[in-house]
């Protein structure tokens, strides 16, 4: 009798502290949320706010005259449909430089052994770690007097000015130290490491050669986790601000131009600076559309990638999910400390 309540009392103190522990996960997280998803309804409220109930105190988050003269002044002002082809350019091409090559750097460090391969990944790691404001003169110098080992110099007598194109970019994407290239490269060596050497040992068998089995048999079970480094990249470079500052003086991107509403010519003749605000957050909220539209389409594949590359763990599926959810959803990426474009 003794040992039945002792069991009945460890299964109700068993699920007690389960249900505890759902409530304070679960708790966390949704504060996480509120704290995440808040600022981006106020925004939101905001930029449809016309002058009145701009200087209506009691309006707080839901407008009596929604109007769109803001984002109709905005996009007409800051040039927004040109500024959105050259980030959608620049993007795109390093988006998709950095996919394929981080995913090359990935499997070769996740399947080679020794302490040369282990010395190439403390360094990928170290590019992580280092601010890239370290190397920031350095990197405007290379690319505002490019040359190659001096044989550009040497034959035509001068170097290449590639500030205000999409070349360095571009060159940094392809030579694996693009915008937090480290840590995709990190990200593709933990995915590869849990694809099963049977599948390779069974393609060398038949005939395939290193580069075919790469890319015949790794890359189409790759296919979540190359969606995922791509639209993080995309995420992080469409948001950048210091690369942009560095390499792009005239040439148009949103993460720039977007700030160019403190210039605007004034609205109203009672113009304030919390109307000049407002402004500035409708156009963030216009350059985050893309990434918005992006994450809808491909949000499957996101957080499957997140999940499958090895850094989340194992169990509470639930929660993961959710948290891979927090941490690539465009609005978070776009407002989340420790990235070099902060719009929030």
């Amino acid at each position: 009798m003794k040992s039945a309540n002792a069991a009945v009392k460890a299964s109700v103190l068993k699920k007690t502290k389960t249900l505890a522990r759902g409530i304070l996960i679960y708790g966390l997280l949704g504060l996480l949320v509120y704290v995440i998803i808040f600022p981006f309804i106020a925004k939101i409220s905001a930029s449809f706010m016309s002058w009145n109930d701009m200087q209506d105190r009691t309006v707080a988050l839901i407008p009596r005259e929604p109007t769109l003269d803001n984002y109709r002044l905005v996009i007409s002002n800051i040039g927004y449909h040109v500024a959105l082809g050259g980030s959608l350019l620049v993007s795109g091409i390093s988006a998709v430089a950095q996919t394929f090559i981080c995913a090359m750097a990935g499997y070769a460090l996740a399947k080679l052994k020794g302490k040369l391969a282990n010395l190439v990944m403390f360094l990928v790691v170290v590019t992580i770690v280092i601010p890239p404001q370290v190397i920031m003169i350095p990197l405007f110098l290379k690319f505002r007097f490019f040359d190659v080992l001096g044989l550009i110099n040497l034959f035509t007598g001068n170097t290449i000015n590639m500030i205000d194109s999409i070349a360095p970019m571009t060159i940094l994407s392809l030579t694996g130290y693009g915008l937090k290239n480290g840590l995709f490269i990190f990200v593709m060596r933990q995915f590869f490491k849990g694809v099963p050497e049977e599948l390779e040992e069974a393609a060398l068998i038949d005939g395939y050669g290193i580069f075919r089995t790469y890319l015949k048999i790794v890359l189409p079970v790759s296919i979540p986790i190359l969606i995922t480094v791509f639209i993080l990249a995309f995420s992080w470079q469409w948001t950048d601000t210091f690369y942009s500052n560095v390499f792009f003086n005239r040439f148009p991107l949103l993460a720039r131009a977007v700030f160019m509403t403190h210039w605007l010519p004034p609205f109203s003749p009672h113009e304030t600076a919390y109307f000049t605000n407002i402004l500035l957050h409708t156009g963030v909220l216009l350059a985050i559309v893309p990434l918005v539209a992006l994450f809808a389409v491909a949000q499957k594949w996101l957080v499957t990638g997140i999940e499958r590359s090895g850094i989340v763990g194992e169990g509470r599926d639930d929660v993961y999910a959710l948290l891979c959810f927090l941490m690539c959803h465009p609005l978070t990426l776009t407002w989340m400390p420790g990235k070099h474009g902060l719009f929030f």
